[in-house]
């Protein structure tokens, strides 16, 4: 069967909407689910990023889903320049396939469980009840639908004995564009992505693979480059890697981590949307990017003293990787206990127009950090540095009124 946009080496499927609501931090900042105003300013933010595949709850979630799935989908056609393709996270039942279908979906995102936890304690089916099952639902749909996209996918694929999927996906394999590897509980290393994509690939050649990885051990992002390495093309993930637990891949990381070996991707996507789509999380959550977001200000953030001099003489130092190009278009020189005299020198000259010298700088630079302790939510360190040098009697550069804000750069 041929894929719906076979024009990229990586797709992302982004999963904010679906996954994203599943995540702690909704209920940990008391969001529980975004509105459905929240909803459009992600999607635009993501369209504007180049995404074109979006992952949604089957409309049987609940109505106000389905309200929102409907006004959802309608906006970003009207909006997108380019073809979309949405997918219903469906689980392998007749009732959310056709409540998918009556909604518009372009495509179905059907799972089920044959591991062996989930036939005892989940789904509670025997592996020839699931395979019996999963094929007759997928059989009927191509019947009823035969140009709909449809991935299927193994839940807990990596608890799941590799010949118990052949078993499954054997069954499915003449009827599906894609089978998805749900790293479920993130179990799964490297070695094991690349040991079971490249079964599957070998397996079945006909469809393309999905990679869905879990950060239960922190190892999601590693697992991404793994499984496109291997032959991976469809990638789930999410804006700050938001979804159950801790989380998935986030989708500025994925690209970021990536188009080191691909860079086609920034034809591909338009990365210097990354850092914008991450701060227009953090609005509408009321909080910071997260320090581990590689696509980041914190990331360009420097505040060892070591480290603040270098920068200021050459950023590469201590930044090898060119955020710049994802929209992170400046960095940060945190003053604070560990910052020395270079930087503070560079504070009072430059960013307060003191007359000062180096060996000023250096003498108060000494103060400071014998009154670091006094530095708190009282008192600010740029504070602290302007009561140190106003004592010592250093004034501010005369600029000239006609040039009021005129900025002294050269620290020589």
């Amino acid at each position: 069967m041929a894929e719906p946009v076979p024009n990229r080496i990586v797709e992302i499927i982004d999963t904010t909407l679906r996954d994203g609501q599943q995540s702690p931090l909704l209920f940990d900042t008391g969001k529980y689910r975004f509105s459905l105003e929240e909803k459009k300013q992600l999607l635009a933010g993501l369209l504007e990023l180049g995404v074109t595949h979006i992952e949604l709850f089957s409309p049987v979630v609940g109505e106000a889903e389905a309200q929102d799935v409907r006004e959802l989908m309608a906006f970003a056609r009207e909006h997108s320049p380019w073809p979309l393709v949405f997918l219903a996270h469906c689980r392998c039942h007749p009732a959310d396939i056709e409540a998918a279908l009556e909604a518009g979906f372009d495509g179905l995102n059907l799972y089920l469980g044959v591991s062996p936890l989930a036939q005892q304690h989940n789904a509670q089916k025997s592996l020839e009840e699931a395979v019996a099952l999963a094929q007759r639902v997928v059989q009927e749909t191509r019947a009823r639908y035969p140009d709909l996209y449809l991935r299927f996918s193994a839940e807990d694929a990596f608890r799941t004995p590799l010949e118990d999927l052949y078993r499954l996906y054997d069954a499915l394999y003449p009827y599906v564009h894609t089978f998805g590897l749900p790293d479920t509980v993130g179990l799964a290393e490297p070695e094991d992505v690349t040991r079971v994509v490249t079964a599957l690939r070998a397996r079945y050649p006909k469809v393309a693979l999905e990679g869905h990885f879990h950060n239960d051990r922190g190892l999601a992002l590693a697992n991404v480059l793994a499984a496109v390495r291997s032959g991976v093309r469809y990638l789930d993930t999410s804006i700050w890697g938001l979804a159950e637990r801790s989380g998935i891949p986030s989708v500025t990381g994925a690209l970021f981590n990536l188009s080191k070996h691909y860079p086609e991707l920034f034809q591909q996507y338009n990365l210097s949307q990354c850092y914008p789509l991450n701060v227009l999380m953090a609005s509408i959550l009321g909080t910071l990017v997260p320090y581990t977001e590689p696509v980041s200000l914190t990331n360009r953030t420097h505040t060892a003293g070591v480290h603040q001099k270098a920068v200021l003489n050459e950023k590469k130092v201590y930044e090898a990787h060119n955020l710049h190009d994802f929209g992170v278009d400046k960095n940060q020189l945190l003053l604070g206990p560990l910052s020395g005299w270079h930087l503070i020198y560079y504070y009072l000259k430059e960013v307060e127009a003191l007359e000062i010298s180096k060996e000023q700088a250096k003498e108060i630079t000494q103060e400071f950090k014998g009154r670091t302790h006094e530095i708190g939510r009282s008192k600010k360190p740029e504070e602290l540095l302007l009561e140190i040098a106003t004592a010592r009697g250093i004034r501010k550069h005369p600029i000239p009124e006609e040039v009021p804000t005129a900025r002294l750069e050269n620290l020589d």
